[in-house]
Order: C-alpha cells, then sequence, then structure tokens
C-alpha cells in the first residue's frame, strides 16, 4: 500500500512538471450538463476565466470596439457611425445597435435592448443561448416563428440569461471540441461539401467559434413571420466564403429579404458579425494555419498547469500576449501594427457608408418625384437599385465585423472599395434619373443624420456630452 502511494504521489508530481496534469475529476459531467459551476468542479481555471467574461474589461487598450470598458459605459455603435442611423431606419437595429459586451453578457444584451429588436421571434435566441439546439429539435418551426418572450420562457429559470457555456463547445465525457449547434454550423458546412466526420482539433477550435460568429439569414414567411435560420455559404466553399456569394444567396429567393428599409421602401436581407467568413477568407493568419482560439484564448500558464484562456477577449486588451509568441518585434510595434489597419478601416468605412447613404436619399428624392407624377426612367431606377444593394450589404459586411478589419485587411480594403464604387454609380444613374424628371439635385445631399439618430427616441440619446455627427471628408453636424 505504502509503494503504491509512493508511486501515485510520483506520477502527479511528474505530471505536474510537463505542465499539463491531468484535472482531479471530483463529480461526473452528466451528459447535456448546461450548468457551467457542474463543467467548473473539474475545471476550476477554465472555470474562472469564463465567470470573469462578465466584468468589463479594461479601458484604453482598444481604439474600436471597445465594447464594455471599465469606464461603464456601452458604446452605441450608431453615434460611432451614423450613417447606419439612416440606412437601417425601418427596423431594430436603426434604433438601438450597441457594441457587444462579451459572452457572460450575450442573452441578457438581448433582453435589455429595445424590443424592436426581437421581433423576429424565438429565432433570435440561435446564437444566445447554449438551448438553442435542444428548443430546435423539441418545438421545430414554433422555435422560430413564436414570440421571443414564449420560446425564451421556455429554457430552465435559472439559465434565462445564461449566455455561451461550456457545452456549447466541449464533450463532457472528454472535453473535446464538438460543434453544439448541428441545426446551423453543421448544416451549413454540409451545404459546402465539408464533410463534419473528418473535421481536427484545429479545425473546431475556429469552427466552435463559427456557431455563433457569422452572419445569418433569418427566413420569413409571405406573412413575415420566421421560419428558419441559416448561414447563407451554398455558393461558396470552405477557406472562400465570400461576400459576393453571400449577396447572391440572399438576393436568390424573396424569402430572405427581412425587413423593409424606411428610406427607399426596399425590401433587404441583413449581414450579422461575419467573423468567420472574413477571417476564413484567405486572410495571412488563417493561410498561416491559426485557429481563432490561438489569438483570443491564447495558452497561459496558472501554476503548474498550461491551460487555454477562458476569458475570451481581443488581443489588444491582454496587451497582445498571444501575438507576441510569434511575432518577435514587441507589444507597442504590433500595436501600431493594429491600429494602423484599424483607422484605414473606419476611414475607409465611413466613406463607404456616407456614399451609400447618399444614394439612399436620392432614392428618397426618386420615390417623391413619382408620387408627384413626375416620369423617372425605370431603366435607370432598375440598375440604380442593383448598384445600391451591392453597396449596402458590402458596406453592412464590414461595418458588423467585429475585427475592424484586422481578421482580413487585405478583403475588407478590397469590398470597402467596391462598395464606394457601387454607391458611387448608384448615385450617378440617380442623378442623371432625377435631372431627366425635372428634378433639381444639388451638389451635396443633406443625409439629415441628427434627424435619424434623435428619431431613436430620447432614451437612446443618454450621451453626456454633445454628438458629433462626422463625415469622411471632416465636415460636422453637431445636435
Amino acid at each position: 500500500m505504502k509503494k503504491l502511494l509512493i508511486l501515485t504521489l510520483a506520477a502527479a508530481a511528474l505530471a505536474a512538471c510537463s505542465g499539463q496534469p491531468e484535472p482531479i475529476k471530483v463529480s461526473e459531467i452528466k451528459p447535456g450538463e448546461y450548468e457551467p459551476k457542474e463543467w467548473g468542479k473539474n475545471y476550476p481555471r477554465e472555470y474562472e476565466g469564463w465567470e470573469a467574461t462578465a466584468n468589463p474589461t479594461p479601458a484604453g487598450k482598444s481604439k474600436y470596439k471597445k465594447g464594455w470598458d471599465t469606464d461603464g459605459k456601452i458604446y452605441d455603435k450608431l453615434s460611432e457611425y451614423p450613417y447606419m442611423a439612416l440606412l437601417f431606419k425601418g427596423w431594430g437595429f436603426g434604433i438601438e445597435y450597441n457594441e457587444p459586451r462579451g459572452h457572460m453578457h450575450m442573452l441578457e444584451d438581448v433582453l435589455n435592448v429595445d424590443p424592436s429588436r426581437r421581433k423576429a421571434g424565438g429565432v433570435c435566441l440561435t446564437c444566445k443561448t447554449p438551448y438553442a439546439q435542444e428548443l430546435q429539435e423539441k418545438y421545430g418551426k414554433d422555435y422560430f416563428s413564436k414570440p421571443f418572450a414564449e420560446v425564451h420562457a421556455l429554457i430552465p429559470k435559472n439559465h434565462q440569461k445564461l449566455g455561451a457555456a461550456c457545452i456549447h463547445c466541449h464533450d463532457p465525457k472528454d472535453m473535446s471540441l464538438v460543434i453544439h449547434n448541428k441545426f446551423t454550423l453543421v448544416k451549413a458546412l454540409e451545404s459546402m461539401g465539408v464533410d463534419t466526420s473528418k473535421l481536427s482539433t484545429q479545425d473546431l477550435r475556429t469552427l466552435t467559434c463559427a456557431q455563433c460568429h457569422v452572419t445569418y439569414v433569418v427566413q420569413k414567411d409571405k406573412d413575415m413571420h420566421s421560419t428558419d435560420v441559416f448561414f447563407p455559404w451554398k455558393n461558396s466553399r470552405q477557406g472562400s466564403i465570400s461576400i459576393e456569394d453571400i449577396i447572391k444567396t440572399i438576393k436568390s429567393d424573396p424569402s430572405h429579404l427581412e425587413w423593409t428599409q424606411a428610406v427607399t421602401g426596399f425590401k433587404l436581407g441583413f449581414l450579422r458579425h461575419p467573423e468567420y467568413e472574413l477571417f476564413s477568407n484567405n486572410s495571412t493568419h488563417w493561410q498561416a494555419g491559426l485557429a481563432c482560439a490561438d489569438c483570443h484564448m491564447p495558452y497561459v500558464r496558472s501554476g503548474a498547469y498550461k491551460i487555454s484562456d477562458h476569458r475570451v477577449m481581443s488581443p489588444l486588451k491582454k496587451d497582445l500576449k498571444a501575438c507576441i509568441q510569434c511575432h518577435t518585434e514587441g507589444a507597442q510595434w504590433l500595436k501600431d501594427r493594429v491600429l494602423a489597419t484599424q483607422d484605414r478601416t473606419a476611414s475607409m468605412l465611413l466613406r463607404a457608408g456616407y456614399a451609400t447613404a447618399t444614394a439612399a436619399k436620392l432614392f428618397e428624392k426618386a420615390n417623391a418625384a413619382q408620387k408627384e407624377g413626375k416620369k423617372v426612367d425605370q431603366a435607370l431606377y432598375s440598375r440604380a437599385k442593383d448598384y445600391y444593394e451591392e453597396a449596402f450589404y458590402r458596406t453592412t459586411f464590414i461595418g458588423a465585423e467585429n475585427s475592424t478589419g484586422f481578421h482580413n485587411p487585405t478583403e475588407t480594403m478590397r469590398v470597402l472599395g467596391d462598395a464606394v464604387s457601387f454607391a458611387g454609380k448608384s448615385e450617378a444613374l440617380l442623378r442623371q434619373a432625377l435631372a431627366q424628371a425635372g428634378v433639381s439635385v444639388p451638389a451635396r445631399i443633406d443625409l439629415e443624420l441628427p434627424k435619424y439618430l434623435k428619431d431613436r427616441g430620447e432614451k437612446k440619446l443618454n450621451f453626456d456630452k454633445t454628438v458629433e455627427v462626422k463625415d469622411p471628408f471632416g465636415n460636422q453636424e453637431k445636435f
């Protein structure tokens, strides 16, 4: 017995020296266990990191995508990019659109945002709760179409604010990575011909993130009730999901058009947080074989343990510790490179956004002219509309993506450059059509951005100072 004890202690000491000891399993994690605390009994260090995602992140370390800094402010995206208030007027994103606060808050933020953002119904829970797969399997179509509050009430009361959880990414038997939301991500991968039974661990270190960090389409019936949700990848292949193919998928079926834009009157689709699509589309880090977890969940030391950091956040907010493992130039040099990339993206995004908003206001003039009985050339109008939609989707794609271009700088500049071009073509055709109809159009179009920002309601204007409405040419308006 004494000899066995010595051998056991020696094995434990050897494991500790290796830096990757097996966890002490104090309890069995049941299949289908949603409660993170139960997982935390066996994996306390990972649980501690996950729990820390509830905390504000260090202020001043990130210029963009500040999310929820320790200054306590929730950042209003429509004030950062005012053209969005114009382009998104007509549905929830034009009323309240905040920067995300992190995994712990992702369901809570949906509960607190303006109710117009939940009109799509239970489908809004798909990327916000670990119960989405179970709810979809159990309730089928009702999961998508029933009012949000009804479907949300089906989640156990103690988990009605639970965001990303251990079960989202891990198999409780052996902690191997798994895709939990099969009705979305597995279906999307298979639509591109991917054999999901042959995914490597490194593949899954990105794809578990791609359960949520993707864009998606909420399919509608003729009464605008939600009937399905899917990732628009069927025209693409893994490693090359382009904005062109996404737009083609959205425009291929009227049921993919989710809302009516107030300024133009057009029925449109929408694009949300396409981190996976942008990163995986031939980016430098993707080609180098990196996964999302390499940068956002780097390995860290915790005593004798080497674990994956489960406090998921931007590498900038962790002083680029993940990056300097490969890049030897130092943290400040790297930060300067990141911010230079993001500055260019923000500048180009504003240019594309204002150009697209200008075309939208010209459609407003063209529609008003037609109501007054003036003849607007329909061939020019139709071509201008096609160009406008191409610009709108591209601008929205980059505006919704959460790296401000860093996940793929080259593709970001290509997409935004094309957006500016399409918006310019749309504007030129509309000016021609309006001139032929006898409508005088000024050289510079008043976008009336303060009006669109104020139209959201006074409770959304929770700013502590005057808002400066900027355009890419250096002009400013205040209200």
